[in-house]
């Protein structure tokens, strides 16, 4: 920063036109005994910024982009399982479905599923069509496929 001398007092510094602070707060060197930065080391300064700046981002961008593989994963269940219930809702059925009971699914001669308040247990082990699985009625109306290992009267 460029010394004006003022003749009655001691040295003052002239206002500089872009930084209005002490030298000492000044982002660049403003006198000539300040260290001297090499357009090399300033080239090389940036690039090292642009490498950790890069790393960060991308890092940042592929823990977004694993989330959203998560949520679109999340999703298929969700849709997969209301398929499922809205499948299982379709099935023919001659009695009210009450939910919190439990209901056995058949496959019909039509090639249809069919529910029955009757385990194949119930049949002696031998119902009269294919035994496709026990399902419980939930409140939200939603099915729970219950895994059992055999079918014995309960």
């Amino acid at each position: 920063m460029p010394i004006a001398v003022n003749r009655e007092t001691k040295p003052q510094l002239r206002p500089d036109p872009i930084h209005r602070g002490d030298a000492r707060s000044s982002p660049y060197p403003t006198s000539r005994l300040a260290p001297a930065f090499s357009l090399v080391e300033l080239a090389t300064e940036l690039e090292k910024a642009d490498l950790v700046l890069s790393s960060k981002t991308n890092a940042q961008l592929e823990l977004i982009a694993d989330q959203i593989r998560a949520l679109q994963s999340k999703a298929l269940e969700i849709m997969e399982k209301a398929r499922e219930d809205l499948d299982l809702h379709s099935a023919e059925c001659s009695f009210r479905k009450i939910p919190g009971r439990e209901y056995h699914l058949y496959r019909n001669a039509r090639g249809g599923l069919q529910f029955s308040m009757l385990s194949p247990g119930d049949w002696g082990g031998q119902p009269p069509q294919p035994f496709i699985g026990s399902y419980r009625l939930e409140v939200d109306m939603s099915w729970t496929r219950l895994e059992r290992d055999d079918h014995s009267p309960d």
